[in-house]
């Protein structure tokens, strides 16, 4: 390679003249020349707009998309100037391997058609989900990235500049002061053998300190002007982030509305084919088991010997029996009632409950329109509704 020695040797030397001015300037030891109020709160604006963005931008990539492998893979594909590959997202992976269990289990079985049926659902949020990462990126991410490698490097460079500018200026100033002083003590003691010779050096010496000392003055005032107006330019920064936040709120606000849609409509589909498959709560094996027919605040049966399960308030729905039935008016059926034992110890919510007592028997039924979750239990005279994941149905 072909060096250049004496630019190398000069930037070595300002090096050096920099560090022994920074040194200098820490220690007190040196003029340094002090930024205008106006100016330096820019620097402090600019400084706190570049590193909260820089956060905001590194941890909306993460949540769009937590894995850093394909956050490194797709940063690489950026700066190499290639099409990102698409990107199945994990919910739809999760509806693929089900819609393919669903497969190996029979389709025509209960499990495996609502296998099949969550799975496709699991797709569609997927590709919802996809819908939202482009969104972002293009609306949100991308505004951050522009600012932080477009607008802020500009704007670190002209700070650069002007630092150095005002380097200059201090070096300049040390050396007039230094040239005004040997000339005042040249005039303090005269040398009647050289006086004109060195006065004459030395005033042309002050001179040409004075001369560099404006010209440094003048790129200094230059440059902070230069610097200002590229700071000033933040406000409209936040504007434009003000307005890129509000489109990923929006297109955040979407996803979840249709996610949201997408979840009602696969529990209306499973709540049908629940209905299809366990039509009555005493369908099915004879033998001892735990009921738990389907998703409810207390369907959550912990195994005995544990704790049990939490109850959690929720607004009756229309088939609720708080709603639907008259506890003092409901009659046994003739056929179809069966003796349970009670798992957990259970206090009545109100007066159309039955309280219950671990590992006592009750005798319990249930009547057209009641709730899944919920029988009608008998105690000797007293009678009431029991949660279902409190009992454990006796053959």
């Amino acid at each position: 390679m072909d060096f250049n020695v004496k630019k190398l040797a000069s930037d070595a030397g300002v090096f050096f003249t920099r560090a022994v001015q920074y040194t200098e300037e820490k220690l007190g030891q040196a003029e340094k020349t002090e930024l205008d109020a106006h100016l330096e709160n820019l620097l402090a604006r600019g400084d706190c707009t570049k590193n909260w963005t820089e956060k905001i931008f590194r941890q909306t990539e993460i949540l769009l998309q937590p894995n850093p492998s394909a956050r490194i893979e797709e940063f690489l594909y950026e700066k190499l100037e290639k099409k990102i590959p698409l990107r199945i997202t994990n919910a739809e992976v999760l509806g693929q391997y089900m819609q393919d269990a669903a497969k190996e289990f029979g389709p025509s079985t209960p499990y495996g058609s609502t296998l099949i049926t969550v799975g496709e659902y699991q797709k569609r949020i997927g590709a919802v989900e996809r819908e939202f990462i482009h969104a972002s990126a293009v609306g949100f991410l991308n505004p951050l990235r522009n600012f932080l490698e477009g607008d802020w490097r500009i704007i670190s460079k002209e700070r650069r500049l002007l630092e150095n500018y005002r380097l200059d200026l201090d070096a300049c100033k040390a050396r007039l002061k230094k040239a005004k002083l040997a000339e005042a003590k040249a005039a303090a003691t005269p040398d009647f053998q050289e006086t004109r010779p060195r006065n004459y050096v030395l005033s042309a010496s002050a001179s040409a300190a004075e001369q560099e000392l404006r010209v440094a003055q003048t790129d200094f005032d230059r440059q902070s002007e230069v610097t200002r107006l590229l700071l000033e330019g933040i406000n409209s920064t936040h504007v434009n982030h003000l307005r890129c936040l509000h489109e990923f709120v929006k297109a955040q606000a979407a996803y979840f509305a249709q996610c949201a849609v997408h979840m009602q409509d696969l529990q209306k589909e499973l709540s049908s084919a629940n209905d299809d498959t366990f039509p009555n709560a005493f369908v099915g094996n004879p033998s001892m088991s735990v009921i738990a027919p389907g998703p409810s605040p207390l369907s959550t049966a912990a195994p005995p010997g544990t704790s049990p399960p939490g109850r959690t308030s929720a607004s009756p729905g229309p088939l609720d029996p708080v709603v639907t039935l008259k506890i003092g008016e409901v009659k046994p059926p003739a056929t179809g009632t069966r003796k349970a034992k009670v798992l957990y110890d259970y206090e009545a919510a109100d007066v159309s409950e039955l309280s219950l007592l671990a590992d006592e028997l009750i005798t319990v039924y249930t009547v057209p329109g009641m709730d899944p979750d919920w029988l009608i239990g008998e105690r000797g005279n007293q009678k009431g509704k029991v949660p279902v994941t409190y009992l454990e149905l006796l053959s």
